[in-house]
C-alpha cells in the first residue's frame, strides 16, 4: 500500500483530484456569492415595486373618493335645483287651477281669452 502511494502516477492522480475539487470549490464559492448578490438586489427591487404598487393603488383610491364626492355634490346641488323648480311648477299650477275656478266663463265649451292665456302660461 505504501509502494502504491510512493508511485509517482499515483501521486499525479491524487494531485489531479485536489485540485480539481480546489476549482470546483472555488467556482461554487464564486457562483454563490454572485447568486446571493443578485437575489438580494432582486429582492429589494421586488420590495420597492411593490411598495410603488400600493402607493399606486392607494392614490388611485384617493382620485376616486374625490370623484365620488365630486360627483355627489353635483347631484345634491342639481336636486336641490330640480325641487326649487317643481315647487315653481306646483305654484304655476295652483295659481292657474285657482284663475280657472275664478273664470266666470269655466263652464263654457269655448276658451275664452282668459283660457287662452292661462293655456299659453302652461306652455
Amino acid at each position: 500500500m505504501i509502494g502504491a502511494l510512493a508511485n509517482k502516477w499515483v501521486g499525479y492522480g491524487i494531485a489531479v483530484v485536489l485540485l480539481a475539487l480546489a476549482v470546483w470549490w472555488g467556482v461554487s464559492t464564486i457562483y454563490s456569492n454572485g447568486y446571493d448578490a443578485a437575489s438580494l438586489k432582486y429582492r429589494a427591487e421586488i420590495a420597492e415595486l411593490k411598495q410603488a404598487a400600493a402607493a399606486a393603488a392607494s392614490a388611485e383610491l384617493e382620485r376616486q373618493a374625490a370623484a365620488n364626492n365630486a360627483a355627489k355634490a353635483r347631484e345634491a346641488e342639481r336636486i336641490a335645483e330640480m325641487q326649487a323648480e317643481n315647487e315653481s311648477l306646483e305654484l304655476k299650477i295652483k295659481e292657474l287651477e285657482r284663475e280657472a275656478g275664478e273664470d266666470p266663463d269655466a263652464g263654457r265649451t269655448a276658451l275664452g281669452a282668459p283660457g287662452v292665456q292661462r293655456i299659453n302660461k302652461v306652455r
